[in-house]
Parts: structure tokens; C-alpha cells; sequence
């Protein structure tokens, strides 16, 4: 502070810079205002910045005052800000000097009053129940008798020891417990975390997948509920792909993580009773339904047995089926004799009428008239050999003419397939001698860039290849061990070496094994 007198001055007021005076009125409103609460309503919040602090303001029908909520104390908010949200602020006030504005630096934040946090439920409830994460028809029914259940819960709390009672005494299964904080800060990521570690499961893994979910927790208010109306944890709850029971708070509590559930429970004892059916009921019912089956089987045999029966009773005897077709037996092995001689009879009367027309005359005939037959189709035949020869002949002349004049035509053609070989052998040579000198061309190409390429050229600048006893080249040090042979190559030569010093090889990263045993029983959380 400058308080130095000016005799050219018109007052006595002593001059202060304006650094002085922006820190003089810094420290008077931090003194005045260290620890204040303000109730106001939530403006211009868009979330936490990059840095992680947030800005926003708060604000009545007739002032607004700027906020900021620094980021280590944001990350501790029981409640995240949201904007036109109601809230009551603890904090102090402070000045930022850079730009002539005054603030209050939050350090706690809660909402004003029930009603406020009802309101949040309410227009929260309206917002994802339009993104249609409520509908019926995303619920899934769950399944009658599952194997394995999954608790998503406090491990240290009478929920989980009432759940297990429960589902011990209606029909014991294997319970997964995947311990959380069910209040408080950070408590809603750690459910909704669970929900969804339990869905990642492989089905055929280590852990078993659970057949259906319990998230729980005992009653309480609504500030200790709080975490189940999170939207990260009704988002969780919606996307489950396993059956999900909520079972939160009392019969009279209700949570928007109700609304997303597939089922809610009244109580987490009613949850239990919900995923599995009571197994004493079950082995009644089936002895029941057992007796039934066996009385329904044995009316049934009675019934058939008195049907057989009586179908018996309308059959005729053996020897009354029996006795047409023997009779019929009878009078065919009778007649069977009679009917023999019969039939040597006709048998011998029709030899007999064929054997009438069988004269020595009639053979003589017909086969005179077969050899003029012969005859006649023998001399058709000399004929038809005669004409076909003097056909042959004519053929063959013809043949002789063309053979006679064919040496002057192959000689013709003889020509001029020599004149057009030469014509081809001429520009066959032309297109090879191209050809190769192309070829000659690329080859010096590729030549001069191997030559530009080759690691002799950086020999040639000092260098030195190293290769071991198989003529391999080494590149690092830990290929070579002590007394190993070497050889140096130079770009005028080679030279042997023995090496002193090696680097041992990294050894392998040890593998862990785990035996193969019987899966592990469910032991207590107690």
C-alpha cells in the first residue's frame, strides 16, 4: 500500500494500485462471508468442466450469484447438480480479482428439502420412462427354477442373511453375492456396476452366469434410497439381459429402479420367494401327480383287459374257421387223381394228331422247295458281288488319276509354305533382337538399384557384419554366448574371432498353473 502525500494532490485520501485493492476487498468478503448457506435455484449448468471443477450459478426471482464447485470436492457430492434443480449450498464467498466478480466456492450441496428431491424423481421418472425404459414389454419373466441367483447387495447388512435364509429353507441353489455399497457416495456406480459385471458373465465360465438377478436393500429414507434412483443404475437394471428382481426399501418404498426392474419385490425376503419356488411343494405335487399316473394307468389296463375280453368272447373257435377250407382240402385231393388221368388223356390224343401230318413225302417236298429257294437268293447275290466290283473299279480309276496329279499340287503348296516360313522366321528374329535388348535394358536397371542396395556399399564406409558358426548374421549381443566362433566380415574380406563376453538369453515368464478340481461349494459370507 502506497501512502505517499503529493503536495499537488486536492485531498489527503491515500492511493492505492488496483492489485491492492482488488486483494483488500478479497480478504474483507472472506472474512465476512468464511461460512455461509444459500438456497437458490441451479443455472447454467452444463456439467463438470475438462478440468473437472464446475461453474454454474444460483439464482431467486431477484438476484444470481456465480458457483463454482471445485473437482476433489464434486467427486464427494452425495448429489450430482442438475440444472434448475433447487439446492441449499455450504460454502464461502470469495472474489475473483481477474474479472471483478464475486463467488461462493460450494463445499457441500444437498437439495431443498423432500419436495425438491420428489420433483428431481418425478421429472427423472418422465425423462427415461419417454426413452421407453419402463414398457412391459421389456420385462422378461423369470425362470420357474433357476440354478445359480445372483444378490447384488451389502455383504454385511440383515438383507443378505434374511435372502439366504429364505432361499435356503423354500429350495436351497448356489447364491452369488457381489458385495456393494447399497448407500452413500459413489454407492449407485457400484450397483449398476455389479448389474452389469453379472451380465458379462459367460454362461459356460468359471463363474457361473446367474439365471436371475436380487438387487436389495432394507428400508430407509428417501436420502438413503437415493443411490437406487441414480439414472446409471435404472439404465443398468433396463439393459439387463438376465431376469432382474428389485428389492428395495419396504413395501411402501418405491424406486425408479422399480419401474426398470423386470419384477419388484415388497421386501427382499418377497424377492427370495419370488426366484425359487418352495421345493416341499414341488416334491408334493409330483408325488401327487405320480399317484395319479399310476391309478389313471391301472383303470386304463382294466379297461383294455375287459375290452380283450370281450372281443374273445365274440370270436368263433379254431375247428369253426377251419372247417370250409379243409372240406375244400378235402374234395381237391379227391378229384386230383381223376383229373391226372384226364389230362395224360388229351395230352396223348393231341401228340397223336400231330404226328398224322409227320410223312416222309411232306419233308421231301419242303425241302426241295427250300433248295430252289437258296438257289435263287445265291444268284441275286453273284449279281449284287458283280455290280458292287465294277463300282470299285470305277473308284479306283478315279483314285489313280487324282494320285497322279497330287505331286504338282504339293509341290505348289510346298513353296509356298517355304516363302511364308521365311516371311515368319524373319519377323520372329526382329521381335527377339527387341525384345532382348528390352530385357538387357531392365536387367542393367535392376542391377544398379541391388548394387545401391546391397550392404557391401555400407561395408565399403566402415561397417562390419558379424555371423556365427552357422554363417547367420547377428544383430544383437544376447545371440552370442562366451567361447562362441564368430566371423567378421569386411568389405574386403573375412576374419575369425573367438567372443569373451554374451548376453544370456531372457529367460520365460513362469506360467502359472492352477490344478483341475471339483468346482468350488458356495461358502458363507458369515
Amino acid at each position: 500500500m502506497s501512502n505517499v502525500f503529493d503536495g499537488d494532490s486536492p485531498t489527503n485520501l491515500a492511493e492505492y494500485s488496483v492489485s491492492e485493492l482488488s486483494g483488500s476487498i478479497k480478504r474483507t468478503v472472506e472474512t465476512a462471508f468464511d461460512q455461509v448457506r444459500v438456497r437458490g435455484e441451479i443455472s447454467g449448468y452444463r456439467g463438470p468442466h475438462s478440468s473437472g471443477h464446475a461453474y454454474f450459478s444460483l439464482k431467486d426471482d431477484r438476484a444470481r450469484i456465480d458457483a463454482v464447485i471445485w473437482k476433489g470436492t464434486f467427486s464427494r457430492l452425495k448429489f450430482r447438480p442438475e440444472e434448475g434443480m433447487e439446492v441449499i449450498a455450504t460454502g464461502k464467498v470469495t472474489t475473483f480479482p481477474g474479472s471483478s466478480k464475486y463467488q461462493i466456492v460450494i463445499e457441500t450441496l444437498e437439495p431443498a428439502g423432500a419436495g425438491a428431491l420428489m420433483a428431481l424423481i418425478e421429472e427423472r421418472k418422465r425423462r427415461l420412462g419417454a426413452e421407453g425404459l419402463f414398457d412391459p414389454s421389456r420385462k422378461k419373466r423369470l425362470p420357474f427354477m433357476p440354478e445359480v441367483i445372483g444378490v447384488v447387495t451389502s455383504p454385511t447388512g440383515a438383507v443378505i442373511r434374511d435372502i439366504l435364509h429364505r432361499i435356503s429353507d423354500r429350495f436351497p441353489v448356489h447364491v452369488i453375492v457381489w458385495p456393494v455399497k447399497v448407500q452413500g457416495e459413489g454407492s449407485g456406480e457400484e450397483v449398476a456396476n455389479a448389474i452389469n459385471g453379472f451380465n458379462a458373465l459367460e454362461p459356460g465360465g468359471d463363474i457361473r452366469r446367474p439365471d436371475v438377478l436380487i438387487v436389495a436393500r432394507g428400508g430407509g429414507s428417501l436420502e438413503d434410497l437415493w443411490s437406487f434412483n441414480d439414472e446409471i443404475v435404472v439404465r443398468a437394471a433396463a439393459d439387463s439381459r438376465i431376469p432382474l428382481i428389485s428389492a428395495v426399501g419396504h413395501e411402501t418404498d418405491w424406486t425408479l429402479i422399480d419401474y426398470a426392474a423386470d419384477v419388484r419385490a415388497p421386501t427382499p425376503t418377497g424377492a427370495a420367494e419370488m426366484a425359487v419356488p418352495v421345493k416341499a411343494e414341488l416334491e408334493a405335487q409330483v408325488a401327487g401327480l405320480t399317484a395319479r399316473l399310476q391309478g389313471c394307468m391301472s383303470r386304463q389296463m382294466d379297461q383294455r383287459r375287459q375290452s380283450v375280453r370281450a372281443l374273445m368272447r365274440a370270436l368263433p373257435s379254431l375247428d369253426q374257421l377251419l372247417a370250409l377250407p379243409r372240406r375244400r382240402f378235402d374234395e381237391a385231393a379227391t378229384g386230383l387223381g381223376r383229373g391226372l388221368e384226364l389230362n395224360t388223356i388229351n395230352k396223348r390224343r393231341g401228340f397223336e394228331r400231330v404226328a398224322s401230318h409227320l410223312r416222309p413225302d411232306v419233308l421231301s417236298n419242303r425241302i426241295t422247295e427250300r433248295r430252289q429257294l437258296l438257289n435263287e437268293r445265291m444268284a441275286r447275290a453273284e449279281r449284287t458281288v458283280e455290280r458292287l466290283l465294277d463300282r470299285s473299279k470305277s473308284r479306283i480309276e478315279r483314285a489313280e488319276a487324282i494320285l497322279a496329279s497330287l505331286p504338282a499340287r504339293l509341290k505348289t503348296q510346298t513353296d509356298r509354305g517355304r516363302e511364308r516360313l521365311g516371311n515368319l522366321s524373319r519377323h520372329a528374329d526382329t521381335a527377339i533382337r527387341h525384345q532382348l535388348t528390352r530385357a538387357r535394358a531392365e536387367l542393367s536397371a535392376q542391377d544398379r538399384v541391388l548394387q545401391s542396395l546391397s550392404y557391401k556399399n555400407v561395408l565399403k564406409r566402415g561397417y562390419a557384419v558379424i555371423r556365427d558358426e552357422d554363417n547367420r548374421p547377428v544383430s544383437q549381443a544376447s545371440a552370442l554366448s562366451a567361447g562362441m566362433g564368430i566371423a567378421i566380415e569386411f568389405a574386403d574380406g573375412r576374419v575369425g574371432a573367438m567372443t569373451t563376453e554374451g548376453g544370456a538369453a531372457p529367460s520365460g515368464a513362469r506360467k502359472r498353473t492352477v490344478k483341475a478340481g471339483e468346482p468350488p461349494k458356495q461358502g458363507s459370507l458369515f
